[in-house]
């Protein structure tokens, strides 16, 4: 087998190396770097970024490409340069538009969601709601050509800086819990919201509680058709997996770490000599690496529209536990200077690492818990029965001593 790239991905990988050797110095974060934004632009202009989708929509408008997406993720990890925005309006929302919106709909959010004017939020857990979605009670009721909402919102990421939201509710009361939900679009300015941040082990307000209150909303803005929101909530739910599981992300973690192992010392000695270190460095890295190939099985289902079935629902599971060893690996390798926390002189990365290794393991539970994960690969990838449910009727008593 000859693994050899032809002449026409070389070049492609020179063009690439070209943009970063010309343009890395003006990524964000960088002295005098750009803002995210207009890196954003930058990178849709050359096709680094929003590459697939269709320019009329303000994408690039390339052709699928199994193996030049792989060059770009490539390079841009080798050089520590950020690639493209990653958020729910971006990676989760535009995609579904694109699959199940209608062209109006197109037409109005996407260009200004991939340029970041638009920053958009999920409204999908609530308090009872959690892994079992189906049954939200938060309900709109048509009067006129409006919904009218009422309801609560729970674990809402970036609620309090977001335009938009993307939300689903009741509209259809008395029919099945999956088959009566609407998937609606509304202003997070819209009269009668309400947002309360929550403050988590990070240390930071990374998620809120939306509260609706007669919240009123155009009859059009709504994905599909009424009734249909469990539909399009999969659609979208399907793309949050696999951003959450993004083998990109992992590989720009396991180099950050890589650079770390090969300066930071400990009695003298590069952690990257430390034999015992490297042995977990390689573990991680072999799995990073499958998961970057898997990346590319994924992407070889989606061009040939073929469902993938198992393989994509390995991806949340394995990517957020991944994610969450890899910084955990690094808290380890750092020792004492990994215990710090807050503002200290002696942090490593801003503290980037012990933040990602609590927030991390957040995401093993958020999206879908890494238990429901397990019985979704089970039963729905591997045909296995589902978990029996404890039979209805009241508690057997104590067993006396």
């Amino acid at each position: 087998m000859d693994l050899h790239l032809t002449p026409e991905y070389q070049s492609f990988r020179n063009e690439v190396c070209s943009f970063l050797d010309a343009n890395g110095d003006k990524a964000p974060g960088s002295a005098g770097g750009m803002d995210l934004q207009a890196w954003q632009q930058l990178l849709i202009k050359h096709g680094y970024t929003a590459r697939t989708v269709p320019k009329e929509y303000g994408g690039y408008g390339a052709e699928p490409d199994v193996l030049k997406s792989r060059i770009i993720s490539e390079e841009f990890t080798k050089a520590g340069v950020p690639g493209g925005i990653a958020n729910q309006g971006i990676s989760m929302f535009v995609p579904t538009l694109l699959e199940l919106g209608t062209e109006e709909q197109k037409q109005a959010y996407i260009e200004k969601t991939l340029r970041g004017d638009i920053i958009w939020c999920q409204g999908y857990s609530e308090p009872n709601s959690g892994s079992d979605l189906a049954s939200l009670q938060t309900k709109a009721v048509v009067e006129g050509d409006e919904f009218v909402i009422n309801g609560q919102k729970i674990w809402t990421s970036d609620a309090q800086r977001a335009d938009m939201i993307f939300c689903l509710v009741r509209t259809e009361p008395d029919a099945k819990k999956h088959q009566g939900i609407s998937y609606l679009l509304f202003s997070m300015d819209t009269p009668g919201i309400e947002v309360r941040p929550l403050n988590t082990m990070t240390g930071s307000a990374t998620f809120n509680e939306v509260f609706f209150t007669d919240v009123r909303v155009p009859t059009t803005q709504i994905v599909g058709q009424r009734g249909e929101g469990w539909m399009v909530a999969n659609a979208t739910l399907k793309f949050e997996r696999g951003m959450l599981g993004d083998p990109n992300q992992a590989g720009t973690r396991l180099k950050a770490i890589i650079d770390m192992m090969n300066t930071e010392t400990v009695g003298g000695e590069k952690l990257m000599d430390n034999p015992i270190y490297r042995d977990r460095l390689v573990k991680l890295q072999s799995r990073v690496i499958a998961m970057q190939y898997h990346g590319m099985r994924l992407l070889t289902y989606n061009i040939k529209g073929e469902n993938p079935g198992l393989s994509r629902l390995i991806v949340k599971l394995q990517g957020c536990e991944l994610n969450h060893q890899l910084a955990g690996f690094a808290i380890d390798i750092l020792g004492e200077l990994g215990a710090l926390y807050g503002k200290s002189p002696y942090l490593r990365d801003e503290g980037m690492w012990q933040f990602r290794y609590m927030f991390d393991l957040g995401l093993i539970i958020g999206g879908g818990t890494a238990q429901i994960q397990k019985n979704i690969i089970s039963e729905i990838g591997l045909g296995m029965p589902r978990e029996p449910k404890p039979a209805p009727g009241p508690a057997p008593a104590a067993a006396k001593a």
